[in-house]
């Protein structure tokens, strides 16, 4: 089964050298879980304020600027795993965690 490991980031630009310190760390873990053949793919999403929701009502599309939610956190960014089971997706979310230093949601993909 594949797993969403969704990280959660303070809005705005990280303070400096925070990205410095954080790399390595993460590139560790990105060795690491391709090593074990359970990387899918991942990716890092610009600020949520470059973000546009887009709604469908009555017929119309409309389009808003900014994210869904006003919040001190957004979605920064995604790694999709494969994993046996949620034990060990959470296993590679915990060592994700530590990693960032960021909370990480685990959510399990449909469709698997």
């Amino acid at each position: 089964m594949n797993y969403l490991l969704a990280i959660y980031q303070p809005d705005g630009e990280p303070p400096e050298g925070l990205l410095d310190e954080v790399l390595p760390r993460v590139i560790a873990w990105d060795n690491e879980v391709k090593a074990a053949g359970q990387w899918v793919f991942a990716a890092g999403l610009h600020l949520a304020s470059t973000a546009t929701v887009v709604r469908a009502k009555d017929g119309d599309v409309l389009m808003t600027d900014g994210p869904f939610t006003e919040g001190k956190e957004h979605l920064g960014g995604f790694t999709v795993i494969s994993a046996p089971d949620l034990d060990d997706a959470l296993d590679w979310a915990g060592k994700l965690a530590e990693a960032v230093g960021l909370p990480i949601e685990v959510r399990p993909i449909h469709g698997d």
